[in-house]
């Protein structure tokens, strides 16, 4: 009969014999995946939940270990007025300066959060044909403010990246924003039923612009790299210009014009749009066969287009010099799908044009002629075809589009020099006066 030690020792054998052959019957002598760096880390499954909450709170900590790293403002304050202690003489105009000298006594004297500023790099980086080697104090003040709100928003934006893998799903941005809009001044006036609709309106521009290929997802880092942030933060500003808010997207102003835009060309306000309601949409010249390829090419329902496809149409449109709205419009242009644009292509959409021009009684421009103006103003790398790529870098973009499907658009083309003459006499007049 066998002891209860040997029983114990005996159970514990088939205990590890049975684990390792569930766990994959790695053989004893086979040790290389021991020197191999693991490189892959699968993601919890829907119904592991334990798994899913241990990842969700260990990505908190991590966040929050981040957040305390950051400079905080009495520690920014206390660098400023390190600095300010520092500053190496002569002032340039009223901007103080500091010598490297000094630049290193500071960076002792700062603390250790401050340790990674202080570099030889970064001096350099920040040194402009100072005749004594300095930099401005203000310019590095500025630099360091500039990488703290850069980690702070990073570390903001990443709390809302419920997969952890360094992007944003629309829902994600969906909720980073709506919880954003208590904190932006300018939104005060915003009614509540609206917020679905500004939301909506502010993260189409995102997408847009930083997911070309619509995988349903953008880069934290595409949206740090991009100017669209500093707008949307932009309306913390309470006493944020007139003009500033016509220009910016993310206005309220702006936003409202958007839906207001929507609702006026939804005759039948059945919250869609047809084509011969879409066919209304800025001067009303857009082309038939434009606007039926917009219809082929983009989401729609049941033939009729939602307010989310509306926004990428509208925003292609009224950035037509942008690549991501060039890339847009070349897409319905090549109807033949061929990643280029021929001679075929464009009489297809210029004779739309041309028939609208004899419709309100004017006399139709010949194709060869415009199609010769065309080919100059983009210079194709092959003297047949015109690429996106040619499109984009010829800087041209926006004008060509104007040409094809707006007759609006082409008539301030044929009238340029009458345009910039008439713009010359009224600035002479103004001068005068």
């Amino acid at each position: 009969k066998k002891s209860e030690q040997e029983l114990k020792d005996e159970e514990m054998e088939l205990f590890t014999k049975y684990y390792i052959e569930w766990k994959g019957g790695r053989k004893s002598g086979d040790t290389s995946y021991t020197n191999i760096p693991r490189f892959y880390y699968r993601l919890p499954a829907e119904d592991e939940v334990l798994l899913q909450k241990l990842r969700e709170e260990s990505r908190a900590v991590f966040l929050q270990r981040k957040s305390r790293e950051l400079l905080d403002n009495e520690e920014l304050q206390n660098l400023w007025f390190l600095l300010d202690k520092h500053q190496t003489s002569p002032m340039i105009g009223e901007e103080a300066m500091i010598n490297y000298e000094n630049f290193l006594k500071v960076g002792e004297k700062a603390g250790p959060k401050c340790k990674q500023f202080f570099t030889a790099k970064i001096f350099a980086k920040l040194l402009h044909n100072d005749p004594y080697g300095r930099i401005s104090i203000m310019q590095f003040f500025n630099y360091v403010m500039r990488k703290v709100w850069l980690h702070q928003t990073r570390i903001g934006l990443s709390l809302y990246d419920v997969a952890g893998q360094g992007y944003l799903r629309e829902s994600d941005l969906e909720n980073y924003i709506l919880e954003l809009i208590p904190t932006l001044p300018q939104l005060d006036g915003l009614e509540k039923s609206f917020y679905s609709f500004y939301v909506c309106t502010a993260v189409r521009k995102f997408f847009f612009f930083l997911d070309p290929l619509r995988t349903g997802k953008i880069k934290i880092q595409d949206i740090l790299a991009c100017s669209f942030l500093d707008d949307l933060l932009e309306l913390r500003d309470e006493e944020l210009s007139k003009e500033s808010q016509e220009t910016n997207w993310f206005s309220a102003p702006s936003a409202l014009r958007v839906y207001g835009q929507y609702l006026n060309l939804d005759k039948d306000h059945n919250g869609m749009l047809s084509k011969e309601e879409l066919s209304r949409y800025g001067t009303g010249t857009l082309t038939n066969i434009f606007l039926d390829r917009v219809f082929q090419e983009c989401l729609t329902y049941d033939g009729e287009m939602d307010y989310k496809t509306y926004l990428d149409f509208v925003l292609a449109l009224e950035n037509r010099k942008e690549p991501a709205a060039l890339q847009y419009i070349f897409k319905l242009l090549d109807i033949e799908n061929k990643g280029y644009l021929n001679v075929f292509s464009l009489n297809y959409f210029f004779r739309a044009i041309q028939e609208q021009m004899k419709i309100h009684g004017q006399e139709p421009v010949s194709f060869q002629d415009v199609k010769d103006e065309i080919f100059d103003m983009v210079k194709p790398k092959d003297p047949y075809k015109i690429s996106l790529q040619d499109l984009i870098n010829s800087s041209q973009g926006d004008t060509v589009t104007s040409i094809l499907i707006d007759l609006n658009g082409f008539w301030t083309y044929e009238n340029r020099e009458v345009l910039v003459a008439s713009d010359n006499d009224n600035t002479a007049d103004v001068d005068d006066t």
